[in-house]
């Protein structure tokens, strides 16, 4: 036990460039709080002290605002940053050197019994407001966006951003190559690709519109299309010709 401890406070110095000294950690960051909690209640739950472990969770919880499970399993050198909302399920299991920001939840699609929350690979950073439902795996080294809704398995070193969430970049991630907020490189802007998209129909529709007017003119060569101003006096009459007005009822074209 105090191996592990030892393990998660070095994890805060390696990941978290605002610490400064253990005191400073072991009394202020309420990640590392609700954590040696956890390893607590879980040794509990292990050993059928259900009940107490159980009061130990709303303890951490009440004191934290981060709720783990005791039946939760997680590895070593497990980091929660901020911390505030994170939600973490019965069957939830967690492997090591793995981090995850503020409003994060692994949680569960199911209320049958047995294995329904996500099992998240070594390494595997989860951003902020990130939602890991359902008994799926991510893969190591895989990177959850902030606020993305996870409900598919992830492979090994891939990106997943968006609602749902869908996999931008499948590069493997170096184990020493931290990004804060599962960012990996250059994040997809949606803004930014929707109007590539419209850019892009625009130039394809300028290039259908001059193929069709060339072939127009490869029909016709001598035909050139008529000026607005000769199309204008095709439409109005004739004024050299004089209008023909109708004779008047009750005259006669006869000599009286």
């Amino acid at each position: 036990m105090t191996g592990h401890w030892r393990a998660d406070l070095d994890a805060v110095f390696a990941r978290d460039p605002a610490a400064r000294n253990r005191l400073e950690v072991l009394l202020t960051y309420p990640g590392v709080h609700a954590l040696f909690m956890h390893r607590l209640a879980h040794g509990l739950w292990k050993r059928h002290w259900r009940l107490l472990a159980r009061i130990i969770a709303a303890f951490s919880r009440f004191w934290t605002g981060i709720e783990i499970h005791p039946g939760a399993c997680i590895g070593q050198r497990f980091f929660i940053d901020h911390g505030m909302g994170v939600v973490i399920g019965e069957t939830a299991e967690i492997g090591d050197d793995c981090t995850l920001y503020h409003g994060v939840t692994l949680g569960g699609t199911s209320w049958q019994p047995g294995k329904r929350h996500p099992t998240l690979g070594n390494g595997v950073i989860v951003g902020a407001g990130a939602k890991v439902l359902g008994p799926i795996v991510v893969g190591d080294q895989a990177r959850i966006g902030s606020n993305a809704v996870v409900v598919k398995t992830v492979p090994a070193g891939a990106t997943v951003v968006g609602i749902p969430g869908r996999v931008v970049n499948k590069a493997e991630q170096h184990p020493d190559n931290f990004e804060a907020y599962g960012l990996t490189g250059q994040m997809p802007d949606p803004v930014a690709r929707a109007i590539e998209c419209m850019l892009e129909h625009m130039h394809r529709q300028d290039a259908e519109i001059a193929q069709l007017r060339e072939g127009v003119q490869q029909l016709q060569p001598r035909q050139s299309l008529m000026p607005v101003e000769e199309i204008a006096c095709s439409l109005d009459p004739d004024p050299a010709v004089p209008e023909q007005t109708p004779p008047r009822r009750g005259t006669s074209s006869g000599n009286t």
